[in-house]
């Protein structure tokens, strides 16, 4: 018998990702890999002090996934007046040309050292590339593992001093917006989410006890940071579940952080311009800017 979320959320997938992908305005690298890019999209109409988001996509750090799927988004929240930033970083498994092999999830520490990179270098790129946006008012977002990635480069200044990715200070941010994260590592490898994404993240089982300290968002609290949760209840990609345990573990850090549920949304309407759950992730942000 058919599994009815399984197909709900195979036809909400195919909704978001049946829009053609939107080229950039710009594009430029934060290193020298060719996956250190960022695409820049300058808002639609009045362009002067727009705020600044900076996205990070999702697909489980895999290497099938890239920005390009999360372009849409990005024009939607461009029309809706907003500078945007979309990071690319590098994700498990190596493409064939460059000899295949490789993790399957999330590439240690590359993909860190990339975010980490994209967003130390992303103020300068702004001031070129978006000359009117408002740097004061940057929002950092991400959907999935994207919103794991915004929610760890919101945390850097938790880290450790001597971690290569430590940040004296909180990153100067108006705040997160994380839509359906992987935000808590102990849930998410309890509930195998992405088919054990965390832990091939982390380069495998015998790492998590060493290496999610550094790298689970629930583990990196307080931030200080201003957070919102976006997710929706009929999530089976990242369920529910997770978003709850990173809100639980905030307020046991002393810290509240808001998280808005989506009633029959699951995971992928959250990115769909053409779904409501898209407009309440743009409002979400937008109150944040301003």
């Amino acid at each position: 018998m058919p599994d009815p979320a399984a197909a709900r959320d195979a036809a909400e997938a195919a909704a978001a990702f049946s829009h053609p992908t939107v080229p950039a305005d710009t594009t430029a690298p934060y290193g020298p890999h060719p996956d250190q890019r960022v695409d820049f999209y300058a808002p639609r109409g009045d362009t002067d002090g727009a705020p600044l988001v900076v996205a990070l996509h999702g697909g489980a750090w895999r290497e099938r996934y890239d920005r390009a799927h999360l372009t849409p988004f990005v024009d939607f929240l461009a029309r809706r007046g907003f500078a945007v930033a979309n990071v690319e970083y590098r994700r498990g498994g190596l493409l064939p040309r460059q000899g295949g092999g490789g993790p399957v999830a999330g590439r240690w520490p590359d993909t860190f050292d990339d975010v980490a990179a994209a967003l130390d270098a992303l103020p300068e790129l702004a001031r070129t590339h978006l000359p009117t946006a408002d740097l004061r008012r940057t929002v950092l977002t991400g959907h999935s593992a994207g919103g794991h990635l915004a929610l760890w480069a919101a945390s850097r200044h938790v880290l450790p001093s001597d971690s290569p990715w430590h940040t004296p200070a909180a990153a100067f941010l108006r705040g997160v917006v994380a839509l359906a994260p992987i935000a808590d590592f102990t849930t998410a490898v309890a509930l195998d989410v992405c088919d054990g994404a965390v832990a091939q993240l982390l380069g495998g089982e015998g790492q998590l006890s060493v290496r999610a300290p550094l790298a689970d968002p629930a583990a990196l609290l307080p931030t200080g940071v201003a957070t919102t949760l976006v997710q929706g209840r009929d999530d089976i990609v990242v369920p529910q579940a997770v978003a709850e345990a990173y809100v639980d573990a905030a307020a046991r850090a002393g810290e509240t952080v808001g998280l808005t549920l989506l009633e029959g949304v699951g995971h992928f309407p959250l990115i769909d311009p053409a779904a409501d759950a898209c407009a309440v992730v743009a409002e979400e942000i937008a109150q944040l800017a301003y």
